[in-house]
């Protein structure tokens, strides 16, 4: 007996741009999207002098990887460099703000693990976000 396993694949074009926090937040692997249950996962891409204001995730971890461009994050305060091929982890709880300090658009690979309890739980922002009333990504899951 052969199965046919769900369609897992998500291309960059087919999400929306979220820009609530600052750049352009693209979830491409989350329940919403495919149905994952652990985590969620995507892009980011942040312009020179743009940044992602700052926030914490009270349940999951974020693991960052920097494609493209040279950033600064702030976790806790504390400033780390970032550059292409870097890979960092934020704590569970640390507030963090990312910076695109260099002169080209800086690109993000993310994988936040485990998922909140609830999605609106799942970010706490520390610092007034760029879009009033802007809605969080929807990673989709239990409500």
């Amino acid at each position: 007996m052969t199965t046919t396993a769900p369609t897992t694949k998500v291309n960059l074009t087919e999400v929306a741009a979220n820009r609530k926090r600052g750049g352009d937040i693209r979830i491409t692997l989350s329940p919403r999207t495919v149905g994952c249950t652990s985590g969620f996962g995507g892009t980011l891409h942040l312009s020179p002098g743009e940044y992602v204001t700052e926030h914490l995730h009270p349940y999951s971890e974020e693991f960052l990887h920097v494609v493209r461009g040279e950033l600064s994050i702030t976790l806790d305060g504390e400033p780390v460099a970032l550059g292409p091929g870097d890979s960092l982890l934020v704590p569970i709880g640390v507030r963090h703000r990312l910076v695109n300090t260099g002169q080209e658009t800086a690109q993000v690979v993310f994988h936040l693990s485990p998922l909140a309890p609830r999605p609106e739980l799942g970010h706490v922002d520390t610092e007034t976000p760029l879009v009033a009333g802007g809605t969080n990504p929807d990673v989709g899951g239990p409500r």
